[in-house]
């Protein structure tokens, strides 16, 4: 009877393994797809408009743009799981990949920032300043979607330290999809920029809906206690 437990034991051990490696390597190919994605962009902006400070800056702006649909994918997909009933399941399974795919894709952003400055076009000092704080959180969360270092701060702490570092991230991003067409933009800027702007105001919000299943049931445990 002992072997057998010790069997159905190591069994379920390989099992687990098995499942571990393959969702690890879904993760990087997702990752690996975001990056490539950005980077074709960047490549194709480069390639039409050149590879000096008109292009590098569209090239940003196309970035930012792809990432920012990727970071808004991992950002509301709790909330859109409620909405969306068929996709749910996905949208709940792929969570984690959407926000380490953004990380992956934001690597492309950071590399034409580095590019224009080798170029001698640098950003002004105030751009630094304000985005290289949401560049290192994002960075930071990435490192702490690891598991074993996700497993030491805890579920709560986890949950706490993700939905305020993406919506520190999701400020950032709104801030300069909202400021920059509507301080006094041109008509068609504020086209371009709209969809964006109001992804931007509609992230945070179906954020906070993702929280209604789990306060919902907190109350229900409250009022039956």
């Amino acid at each position: 009877m002992t072997v057998v437990i010790f069997e159905a034991l190591d069994v379920a051990g390989r099992a687990v393994r098995v499942r571990s490696e393959q969702v690890g390597r879904q993760t990087l190919r997702w990752m690996g797809s975001a990056f490539a994605a950005n980077a074709v962009l960047a490549a194709i902006v480069l390639a039409v408009f050149g590879a000096g400070e008109l292009g590098t800056d569209q090239a940003l702006r196309i970035t930012a743009r792809f990432s920012f649909l990727v970071f808004w994918l991992a950002y509301a997909s709790g909330g859109l799981a409620l909405l969306i009933r068929p996709a749910a399941g996905f949208l709940r399974r792929h969570g984690r990949d959407f926000g380490l795919a953004f990380a992956a894709a934001q690597l492309v952003h950071i590399l034409m920032v580095v590019w224009l400055c080798w170029i001698g076009a640098p950003p002004g000092r105030g751009v630094f300043v304000f985005f290289v704080p949401p560049a290192v959180v994002l960075y930071v969360l990435a490192l702490f979607s690891i598991p074993t270092l996700q497993q030491r701060l805890g579920r709560t702490l986890w949950t706490v330290l993700r939905t305020v570092g993406m919506t520190y991230i999701a400020y950032a991003f709104a801030y300069d999809f909202v400021k920059a067409p509507f301080g006094g933009g041109s008509t068609m800027q504020v086209l371009m920029y709209a969809p964006f702007a109001i992804l931007s105001v509609a992230g945070p919000v179906l954020c906070a809906l993702s929280f209604a299943p789990s306060l919902r049931r907190y109350f229900l445990r409250s009022k039956s206690g």
